[in-house]
């Protein structure tokens, strides 16, 4: 091969890398550039009270417990059924079982003050408020008289 072709293949090498080169930097240069912005309005401000903008994802109503009717509307068996059951119908950790006379003479005879402050704060194994931290006292109580009561007690 001639010197003359070599060098010819070189310029086309070097103009073909140049070319590509150029035009790789006019394809980017015309992507990103940003377009006029006087073909676009800009957004009119509009004056909207913040309260109206902001709004929230949800609403929380709370229930408005009537202290009155909290003893007569409070169900110690539905409460012991949703929250005791599991311990107080198998025995499971110590727990004396609901109707067991012998498992709950002991505890009735401390007094129902005691039975509910145990409840309440717990006992043994047994977790403050059976576990459940959404019962309220009375809640509490009415449960663990409902169980002493068919457990041969009479509080």
């Amino acid at each position: 091969m001639s010197k003359q072709s070599e060098l010819k293949s070189l310029l086309e090498t070097v103009f073909v890398v140049i070319g590509t080169l150029v035009g790789a930097v006019l394809i980017i240069t015309f992507a990103t550039s940003k377009s006029d912005p006087e073909d676009k309005p800009e957004p009119e401000a509009k004056n909207i009270p913040l309260e109206q903008m902001v709004q929230p994802f949800a609403k929380v109503k709370l229930a408005i417990k009537n202290t009155a009717q909290d003893n007569e509307s409070i169900s110690g068996e539905k409460i012991s059924q949703v929250n005791c059951i599991m311990c107080h119908t198998s025995g499971l950790m110590g727990a004396p079982k609901i109707g067991n006379m012998e498992q709950w003479k002991p505890r009735i005879a401390q007094g129902k003050k005691l039975l509910v402050s145990n409840a309440v704060n717990g006992i043994r194994q047994m977790p403050a408020r059976g576990g459940n931290a959404s019962l309220s006292d009375s809640e509490i109580a009415a449960a663990v008289i409902w169980m002493a009561n068919k457990s041969g007690g009479s509080l």
